[in-house]
């Protein structure tokens, strides 16, 4: 089944529940998720509505990563190395803790694990990786690796990360790379094209969603397959992908 929408609410939320099938929710990954708040949001959403959230960046970006001056909350400076990269350390994984119960709360089908730029490839991530993976794989809901970084140029070492782990899955930007493992689930995260990892600024022209429409064929006819647009223009290119796809 083919599932498309927005990283992030667009527009109203009545109005967005009626143009797309999926959201992914961001405000997850910048402060401690709540549960609670989460429960309500999946209640009112319409039958047949398929949530996905960005994890939590205590679990996946260092205190040194400016996207912490968006959040509320911040672990005390002396715990620092305790959080993010992925660690398999008391405090992070109490911090993995907490987004699972979040996504089980919203109904999450997919939580998306982003890391950071600064946890490229080398053979201590890798370990690092894979050990967190491994001790984190849920029944409950897919989780999605989107590695960045120097990862995209060794896509064989993603592999071995992830390989046989049952429920992780290689969440990539379809026109830079392509998912390592085939999966019943598939993630995308558009980007927009251009040099670099992101050109958020980019509105995709009609060959490009016709070009898109044809990647997410062949996963959509396996299975669940997430189209999530991340760029400016998000609200149009994903509307327009849909109209296209039909």
């Amino acid at each position: 089944m083919l599932r498309a929408g927005c990283c992030g609410w667009c527009m109203g939320r009545s109005s967005y529940y009626r143009a797309f099938n999926a959201v992914e929710l961001q405000d997850t990954f910048y402060d401690r998720p709540d549960p609670e708040r989460l429960s309500k949001l999946r209640s009112e959403a319409p039958e047949g509505f398929a949530f996905t959230m960005k994890a939590w960046q205590a679990i996946t970006h260092p205190l040194s990563s400016p996207t912490w001056r968006r959040s509320k909350w911040r672990p005390p400076a002396e715990l620092a190395d305790r959080y993010g990269n992925l660690r398999t350390t008391k405090e992070n994984l109490e911090a993995w803790d907490v987004v699972a119960k979040a996504a089980r709360a919203l109904g999450a089908k997919v939580v998306v694990v982003q890391t950071s730029p600064g946890f490229g490839f080398s053979e201590e991530n890798a370990r690092q990786a894979r050990e967190f993976f491994r001790t984190v794989a849920s029944r409950d809901f897919v989780i999605g690796w989107e590695p960045r970084g120097t990862w995209r140029e060794r896509p064989e070492e993603v592999l071995k990360v992830l390989g046989d782990i049952d429920g992780v899955i290689h969440v990539v930007d379809p026109f830079r790379a392509s998912p390592v493992k085939e999966a019943a689930v598939t993630y995308f995260r558009l980007h927009g094209i251009g040099r670099g990892e992101v050109n958020y600024r980019y509105k995709y022209k009609e060959g490009d969603l016709r070009a898109l429409c044809e990647k997410a064929r062949e996963p959509a006819a396996r299975g669940d397959t997430y189209v999530m647009f991340n760029n400016v223009y998000m609200k149009d290119d994903a509307q327009a992908f849909l109209g296209l796809c039909k």
